[in-house]
């Protein structure tokens, strides 16, 4: 049975401690995100009732390449988008995520989120499963745009941009319904994943496949599993630490916890 910090306030001293001890003792650890990570930075989830997805119908990605008027309402769905998280900032779990990295206690972080948001914290790993919405890129050629310039396209009067090398249409970097999932980000989760020890899951229902497998391999693989998530998800079960609490405020007491814990390096004697 796993350790259940779910009864509302703080997550307990046991639970941290616990936390804690799952960080010292593991040698490869990685994280895996979802949206609930962002959501502490302003950034709304947007399968989550009254979420974007809840006001608005996909567009699917065989559709956009073959409909020009698909395309223009794409774009004006990803403006909208956009607009949600253009100037968020992150949160205090994302940077303590940054922070296990830079102590060498993160081998990585897998994240099915496309808002940037672990790279501003300063993870240098960061593998993207879902793509990113902080650029854009020929579907055809591949070549790369920001998103302001493409918006600046838009808002003149081209409302469906193409690429102005190839002629293909231009496309956020994310993944849309209905496209292919980025074979070398897979693998690479994957490969992660049956080499880690301890895999943290922040603020993902775990419900959408195929990333949602990731932290289920690292599981099989016999992989210690920390949950950090408000509502249930399908592998709680297989928790090994299970906490409902935010994911920020408890990101950091338990790094604030593990570094206390550590034992004191070793000086130097120069005489």
């Amino acid at each position: 049975m796993p350790l259940d910090a779910t009864n509302g306030g703080e997550a307990d001293l046991n639970s941290l401690d616990c936390f804690a001890c799952l960080l010292r003792e593991h040698r490869s650890t990685i994280a895996f995100t979802g949206a609930g990570i962002s959501t502490e930075s302003g950034i709304p989830d947007f399968r989550s009732p009254g979420g974007f997805w809840s006001r608005n119908t996909p567009i699917d990605f065989r559709e956009f390449v073959a409909s020009r008027a698909a395309r223009v309402r794409f774009w004006k769905q990803r403006m909208a988008m956009y607009r949600d998280y253009q100037h968020a900032q992150p949160n205090d779990g994302h940077r303590a995520l940054a922070q296990l990295e830079q102590m060498g206690k993160l081998t990585a972080v897998i994240t099915q989120n496309i808002d940037g948001l672990h790279q501003i914290a300063g993870s240098r790993r960061v593998i993207e499963l879902h793509g990113t919405a902080r650029m854009v890129a020929c579907i055809g050629c591949g070549k790369e745009w920001t998103p302001q310039e493409v918006h600046a396209r838009i808002e003149s009067g081209d409302e469906a941009p193409d690429c102005d090398d190839c002629g293909q249409p231009l496309k956020s970097k994310t993944i849309s319904f209905g496209q292919p999932m980025p074979a070398a980000e897979m693998n690479e989760a994957s490969r992660l994943a049956t080499q880690a020890d301890l895999c943290l899951v922040l603020g993902s229902s775990l419900v959408v496949e195929p990333a949602a497998s990731i932290p289920r391999l690292a599981k099989q693989h016999g992989a210690k599993l920390v949950i950090i998530n408000r509502e249930p998800t399908p592998l709680d079960y297989a928790a090994d630490l299970l906490v409902r609490e935010p994911i920020g405020e408890t990101m950091c007491a338990a790094v604030s916890q593990f570094c206390c814990s550590r034992p004191p390096q070793a000086s130097v004697d120069s005489g």
